[in-house]
C-alpha cells in the first residue's frame, strides 16, 4: 500500500499554526517540510510523546516515514500500542547531534544539531497490507533493503506486533551550525574554544555464533553505512 506525499506546497508560518506547534524563537527554527523530512530520514531513534493516565510519557522507538505519515511499532500488549489504538494526540522528535560547541565561557557552550518536532494524531493500523508496508519501511529505515533479505513474518509474529501511524499535521525544525559565540571581551584569550565534531557511524558487523562461515554480510549493512558517510 502506498500513501501519497501530501506535504504543504509552501512552508507554514506561525500564523497558520496552533499554539502547541509554534516555534517560540525563530532564530534557528523553521517550518520547511523538506528539511524536516531530511532530518527524519537521517535519524534512527524517535522519541514519541503522549498522555497516559493523565501523565506525560516519552518512549524512544524505531520508526519510518512514508509520505506525510510516520509509523512506529511495538508489541501489541505494550502501553503505547494498546492504550492509544483508537487515536491520541502525539508528538514525535528526532535530534541529530553534529558537534559540541566549546566556548570560553561555560554560559556560551552549545551544540550543533538538527532537530525536528512533529505533531499529529496517532492511531492503530488495522489494515494488514498497511501494517506489512509499515513494518517493511521501519526495517528498511534501519538497514536499507533488509526486509527482502529476511524470511516472511509468520501470522503469529504479525499478530504480536502493533503498528501506530501518526499523520504529520505540523512539522518544525531547529538547526544550529558554526562555532562558539563568545563575548567580545573574551575573544583572543588563552582559553581554547572551538567545535568538537560528533560523528555517527556503523562499526564492523560480527556474525551470530550459529551463522555458517559461508553466509556473507548482506548488502543491507553497507547500504546502512552510507547514511553516515
Amino acid at each position: 500500500m502506498t500513501h501519497p506525499d501530501t506535504r504543504l506546497a509552501k512552508p507554514r508560518t506561525a500564523n497558520d499554526l496552533p499554539r502547541h506547534a509554534k516555534i517560540r524563537q525563530m532564530n534557528r527554527g523553521g517550518y520547511d517540510r523538506d528539511l524536516a523530512y531530511g532530518i527524519l530520514d537521517a535519524g534512527l531513534v524517535a522519541h514519541v510523546g503522549f498522555i497516559q493516565d493523565n501523565r506525560p510519557m516519552v518512549i524512544p522507538m524505531a520508526y519510518a516515514r512514508i509520505g506525510d505519515r510516520v509509523y512506529i511499532h511495538g508489541a501489541s500488549t505494550t502501553r503505547i500500542i494498546k492504550a492509544n489504538g483508537a487515536g491520541v494526540p502525539a508528538s514525535l522528535t528526532v535530534t541529530l547531534v553534529d558537534g559540541i560547541v566549546v566556548a570560553r565561557s561555560a554560559f556560551h557552550h552549545s551544540m550543533n544539531y538538527r532537530c525536528v518536532v512533529l505533531h499529529g494524531m496517532a492511531h492503530l493500523v488495522d489494515d494488514p497490507a498497511e501494517q506489512t508496508d509499515a513494518l517493511a519501511a521501519i526495517t528498511d529505515h534501519l538497514l536499507p533493503g533488509r526486509w527482502s533479505e529476511c524470511r516472511d513474518m509468520t501470522p503469529k509474529e504479525l499478530k504480536a506486533t502493533g503498528v501506530l501511524v501518526m499523520d504529520i499535521d505540523h512539522a518544525s525544525t531547529k538547526v544550529r551550525t558554526g562555532g562558539p559565540v563568545d563575548d567580545k571581551d573574551d575573544l583572543g584569550s588563552d582559553i581554547w574554544a572551538g567545535v568538537v565534531p560528533v560523528v555517527t557511524a556503523l562499526g564492523q558487523p560480527f556474525s551470530a555464533s550459529d551463522v555458517p562461515d559461508r553466509s556473507p554480510v548482506p548488502p543491507s549493512v553497507p547500504a546502512a553505512r552510507k547514511k553516515f558517510i
